[in-house]
């Protein structure tokens, strides 16, 4: 199935509507649309691992959910974090439009550039309170933490190295342990 995309002018979320369920991630950030593969079997392991980490460890109220699920940021932006965590009012049964109080990449060769860059500053913009960037080469946690509007790094741990998180709740993450490493 092809898409006619319009020439010359932004994307919206409602153009998003209908890209293909080909098994690529479909994203916008300012009208621009970023396409990237499906993820290979050690990213969705990673993202597996971490899903279950922070669901075992999250309160009632609040839902850690796995991507693809749109967080519609703005008209021109809508994003799809490997994971997100927020509050269960805040979800609707297709999108969530309230900032996630955390987001989590994983990165991959291809999306290394675009998780540290593009989506970083978007997710910044729209006020998600916490971002963690997961590269299993290494395997390293980088903790970000939304300050006076603007992302700090607040932690960065890498292979068996512990990082106790408070936000968005208390939670112990072992790089290592998530990557297959032990």
């Amino acid at each position: 199935m092809a898409v006619e995309l319009r020439w010359g002018e932004a994307l919206t979320a409602e153009d998003l509507e209908d890209t293909p369920d080909d098994g690529h991630r479909y994203e916008l950030v300012d009208g621009c649309l970023i396409v990237t593969p499906a993820p290979n079997l050690a990213h969705q392991e990673l993202v597996g691992a971490l899903h279950i980490l922070l669901h075992g460890a999250c309160p009632p109220g609040y839902k850690v959910i796995l991507g693809p699920f749109d967080f519609k940021a703005g008209p021109a932006t809508v994003l799809e974090p490997d994971l997100l965590v927020a509050r269960s009012d805040d979800f609707g049964p297709q999108r969530i439009e309230q900032a996630p109080l955390l987001v989590v990449e994983v990165s991959s060769p291809s999306t290394r550039r675009i998780d540290r860059g593009t989506k970083r500053l978007a997710f910044e913009a729209a006020g998600v309170a916490a971002y963690w960037l997961v590269d299993p080469d290494g395997p390293s946690l980088t903790v970000l933490h939304l300050e006076d509007g603007t992302y700090a790094e607040h932690a960065h741990v890498t292979g068996h190295d512990a990082y106790e998180a408070s936000q968005p709740f208390p939670v112990t993450v072992v790089p290592a342990r998530l990557a297959g490493g032990g």
